[in-house]
């Protein structure tokens, strides 16, 4: 490999080329004083200035790749986009990437890209600017277009050019879900051209290039016939009820307006022109600056872990209910070595058999799925204690019984083991009483389901040794999981907000109110699941245990219709029977009466009491700022992204005028809705919504 004489007597910051003896180019990207590659300005000044060079002195072939140890392209550096946001010139930024990219796509010789790892967002968009595309076959590979989850779609042609290169019906389900997908994946619809083992992707690389591929001829016709004028105007309603029933276009307009600039078609230079337009006018929306601050906190979180040396191989878990085996299931997932305690065997048999689902709908292969079965064993002796770096207590809410459970397993402990308790809502300060070494005492709460919800409470208590908390958020990394550090009061930070929220929508069912309607109200604010649908999935039982550990605390009563159905057996979805009748997994509502009309105060009575605890845990230092709430509330509940988190949310309302209608439910109800301590602080102040 020698240097190209076109770029002769010149250096770039990010780029570095290599010519070989057939004349093809191989550029690597490798962003300085980054450990990913992303696209910031310069970035694409320096590939600019290559391309230039290149056009007038085309070479053989080009070939893409990262200079990375991992990754290829994670896509634009989202900071700097934030700020083309707030100055105003997002057109201009974006009509100047489609301009780099159209001037490679120009290229008179073939273009590859070789993808391996992560390939997202603007990085995607380049490859697909290249003639072909070739993936290694490595689980880390994983090409996508995630841009609306940020509010935007892609705006550097990818919503130009992919349509008409794997058909219509596939480009859109893509961009529209923003799931990445793996190699194999790609090949299949069409959107790379070859595969191959990661040693050999530069060398298949070179073969796109002396022996260009055809593509077939079925794959042709599918991306003319559903590009062309009449698919367009059949095909865009059918997409767009699709995609309304899972968003409401005032919530995430970007989904919408990315099927409404492809319905519109045109030849390439009127799309990249009506993409770059839309999705300038996307970047101004609410919606896209509190999901690109949902995407810093996010960061701020995986951060919390890092640097870090946790010092666990080994993890015991006690307690092989749903909670107890998924997350000793998810530990294995995630390369630890697992063993899982419960009084008998037949109590463990089952969270094995939902351990192997999860390995086979992750893993795929057998040859992957053997040495995760292999990491998790069953262990009815507990012997497993002595080796453990990390055991987990993940029995029922009752403190004496854990109590119990610490001074046993401490005897069996290593010295430097951290002892965990998965507790919901019993406070630290409490538990720690019975353990030996608090200060490796700490709280790991997870979420149901383990394997969808990302966040894990770290929770706090007054004698916990802050280097064994940063081994625990370094834990948390390792099995990709986002941890929020909380004070260890009753309810922590999440069930503490949220348990106010679904007490009262008990309540309203109590005095009438269809459950369906609560449900229906609750997601037209944001929330991903009803608090009814919600109350049957968690567990009523479950749901109750956490009141009453926190009734007192937040001064609040458990509604009567809760405590009737408990006494009647009826648990919610675990027992297919609840508020609602569960079939296949799933709640059977009844039908609500087309006259009923709920009371226009509904919303206020269920989302006014999360706020209010939001402002008291800010108030009270259960997390250590506003930006952690609204982190912990988001990724712990689902919390409406769009609008930012809980504080974010009374921010862009006004705090004066939320605190003035708690008020007013206050005078019409009682006072669980009084206005609590933090609504007059300096955070809760209007501002934007960036961290």
């Amino acid at each position: 490999m020698q240097g190209t004489a076109m770029f002769e007597g010149l250096r770039f910051k990010h780029w570095s080329h290599e010519q070989d003896a057939d004349g093809i180019v191989v550029l690597s990207f490798d962003r300085a004083g980054s450990s990913v590659n992303t696209f910031a300005r310069e970035v694409l000044d320096e590939l600019d200035e290559i391309v230039e060079r290149l056009s007038f002195e085309a070479p053989k072939g080009l070939i893409i790749r990262s200079g990375k140890r991992a990754g290829f392209i994670a896509g634009a550096d989202i900071s700097e986009f934030e700020g083309y946001a707030e100055s105003g010139t997002v057109l201009d930024a974006i009509s100047f990437g489609q301009r780099v990219l159209q001037g490679l796509a120009r290229l008179r010789c073939p273009t590859v890209a070789a993808i391996h790892g992560h390939c997202m967002g603007g990085g995607t968009e380049l490859a697909l600017a290249c003639r072909y595309r070739v993936a290694s076959r490595d689980p880390s590979t994983r090409i996508g277009l995630p841009e609306v989850k940020l509010g935007i779609f892609p705006g550097w042609g990818g919503s130009a050019r992919l349509p008409y290169l794997v058909g219509a019906p596939k480009a859109l389900e893509f961009m529209l879900g923003g799931r990445p997908a793996s190699a194999d994946f790609a090949r299949s619809i069409g959107l790379v051209d070859a595969v191959s083992a990661p040693e050999s992707l530069l060398e298949r690389a070179r073969e796109l290039v002396r022996r260009p591929p055809t593509r077939a001829l079925s794959q042709r016709l599918l991306a003319w016939s559903t590009n062309t004028w009449p698919a367009r105007q059949i095909l865009a309603p059918i997409v767009r009820k699709q995609t309304a029933a899972k968003a409401r276009p005032e919530h995430y307009p970007a989904p919408f307006a990315l099927i409404e600039t492809w319905r519109r078609g045109g030849n390439l230079k009127q799309r990249l022109k009506n993409e770059a337009r839309a999705v300038a006018k996307l970047a101004q929306t609410p919606t896209a600056r509190n999901l690109i601050r949902v995407f810093f906190l996010q960061e701020r979180l995986k951060g919390l872990g890092g640097g870090i040396e946790h010092g666990i191989g080994n993890v015991h878990v006690i307690g092989a209910g749903i909670m107890g085996g998924d997350i000793a299931a998810w530990a294995a997932l995630r390369g630890f070595n697992v063993t899982l305690q419960d009084r008998e065997q037949k109590y463990i048999d089952p969270a094995l058999t939902r351990a192997r689902e999860l390995f086979e709908k992750r893993l795929k292969s057998e040859d992957r799925i053997k040495p995760a079965l292999a990491r998790l064993n069953s262990d009815v002796e507990g012997k497993g204690v002595a080796a453990a770096d990390l055991v987990i207590e993940a029995i029922y809410e009752n403190a004496e019984a854990k109590e119990a459970l610490y001074r046993k397993a401490e005897a069996d402990m290593k010295a430097d083991a951290l002892l965990a308790t998965n507790t919901s809502s019993i406070p630290l300060d409490e538990l720690r009483v019975a353990v030996a070494r608090p200060a490796r005492f700490l709280g790991l709460h997870y979420f149901n389901p383990v394997a969808l919800m990302p966040l894990v409470e770290i929770v706090r208590h007054d004698q916990l040794d802050a280097a064994n908390e940063k081994r625990a958020l370094a834990f948390c990394k390792a099995i990709d999981k986002l941890p929020v550090p909380v004070k260890g009061t009753p309810g922590f930070l999440v069930n503490r907000i949220l348990m106010p929220y679904m007490l009262e929508a008990v309540r309203m069912y109590g005095e009438g109110v269809p459950g369906p309607v609560l449900d229906k109200v609750a997601k037209k604010f944001g929330m991903p699941m009803g608090p009814i649908e919600l109350a049957d999935t968690v567990g009523l039982d479950v749901a109750a245990s956490v009141g009453k550990e926190l009734s007192e605390f937040l001064k609040l009563e458990i509604p009567q219709g809760m405590e009737s159905l408990l006494a009647s057996g009826k648990r919610g979805k675990k027992d297919g029977e609840g508020f609602y009748r569960w079939e296949n997994g799933k709640p059977v509502k009844p039908e609500v009466d087309p006259r009923y009309a709920a009371a226009s105060d509904v919303e206020d009575r269920m989302i006014l009491p999360m706020l209010n605890e939001a402002v008291a845990c800010l108030h009270d230092g259960v997390v250590d700022d506003a930006d952690l709430c609204d982190a912990g509330v988001i990724f712990g509940t689902g919390f409406a992204p769009f609008r930012g988190g809980p504080i974010q949310h009374i921010r862009d309302i006004g705090a004066g005028i939320l605190k003035q209608r708690l008020k007013s439910l206050e005078a019409r109800y009682g006072a669980r809705f009084a206005p609590r301590d933090g609504w007059d602080s300096e955070a809760l102040a209007n501002k934007p919504g960036k961290i």
